[in-house]
């Protein structure tokens, strides 16, 4: 169900493209900006602020912050990556079978699930939460939000005035650019399982590409900030021909014949989600507290932008919700 073993992202293949001495080169530039960030942290907060005037890595830093924060560093707040950076692992589990088939098989036998029911409405009534559906209005004495900060900081659900400090915060953390691609691989090639691949360390809007994980035929590329964003206003047609070109660049005009586009997501067009995931705006790192505060024992607040430093992750996710539960729990253990 999860595989924990060593994925090839910090890779490049062959030194494609990105000989031995360039990829030490970007990785002493990416470690020397975190490290300013932690030990010398521009007044401003401005992730773009520690970069180094005229560096020659800024291009890769800033491909770096698409992947990770979805976002270009002129808005990424340096005291939200500086706790994100510092907490990381560096473990990245994959789940074959998607989080999908993670999370249903994770359910309690009995749970009932209500699909294709959005929430348009929260009121309060008396001491309980009133939520309306296009199904009917459902009450309880306690509810967990799990929302992105955009449909919380949009129009998508009408919220309470008493939550404004909430959706404040939310908008806070706006969610950055993340888009994925698949390619089929069609024939022989020279792609090798369990290989990756940055398209260009030298381009910010660069894709990243997983090459036949777990021996699939097919290729993962990844775009963040000013390439995801980029699908948006050109289309997958043109995100596709980007990848093959960057792809054929590095492996061989031949492996054209051997790719085949499949399907790309649109997370920033789903109007149930708005985005990748959360990244805290320079000078709004102390969003992430405010919006994790439950709201009159009866609202409890969950998703990875709640969480103090392992936000944009599955586990920090994970761990939010688990915190909202037993803030819940706590709260219905006490007299109505």
């Amino acid at each position: 169900m999860i595989d924990r073993g060593p994925a090839a992202w910090d890779t490049q293949f062959g030194d494609l493209g990105f000989p031995p001495a360039e990829q030490e080169a970007a990785w002493k530039a990416l470690a020397a900006w975190s490290e300013r960030l932690v030990t010398a942290p521009p007044a401003s907060d401005c992730a773009a602020d520690a970069l180094e005037a005229g560096g020659r890595w800024t291009a890769y830093l800033q491909a770096l912050s698409g992947y990770i924060s979805g976002d270009e560093l002129e808005r990424i707040s340096a005291r939200d990556y500086a706790a994100y950076d510092t907490a990381s692992t560096r473990c990245n589990w994959r789940v074959p079978a998607g989080y999908g088939t993670l999370v249903a098989a994770s359910l309690p036998a009995g749970t009932e699930l209500r699909l294709a029911t959005p929430v348009e409405r929260i009121t309060f009534d008396a001491r309980r939460v009133a939520l309306r559906t296009p199904a009917g209005t459902v009450r309880a004495r306690a509810v967990i939000l799990t929302v992105s900060t955009s449909v919380l900081a949009g129009d998508a659900v009408v919220w309470p005035s008493a939550l404004d400090p909430w959706c404040q915060a939310a908008a806070c953390l706006p969610l950055g650019r993340n888009e994925k691609l698949f390619l089929e691989i069609v024939g022989p090639s020279p792609f090798a399982p369990e290989s990756h691949v940055i398209g260009d360390p030298h381009d910010a809007a660069t894709g990243t590409y997983y090459v036949r994980p777990f021996g699939r035929p097919v290729i993962e590329g990844f775009l963040g900030g000013t390439g995801a964003r980029a699908i948006a206003t050109e289309g997958t047609a043109a995100a596709f021909a980007r990848a093959i070109d960057q792809l054929s660049a590095l492996f061989g005009s031949a492996v054209r014949r051997s790719l085949r586009p499949v399907v790309a997501s649109d997370w920033a067009g789903t109007a149930t989600i708005g985005g990748g995931y959360s990244h805290a705006l320079p000078g709004h790192s102390d969003a992430r507290a405010a919006l994790a505060r439950p709201f009159d024992g009866r609202l409890f607040f969950a998703g990875e932008a709640t969480h103090a430093t392992d936000f944009s992750t599955a586990h920090g996710a994970y761990e939010s919700g688990v915190r909202a539960a037993e803030e819940a729990i706590m709260a219905l253990a006490r007299p109505a």
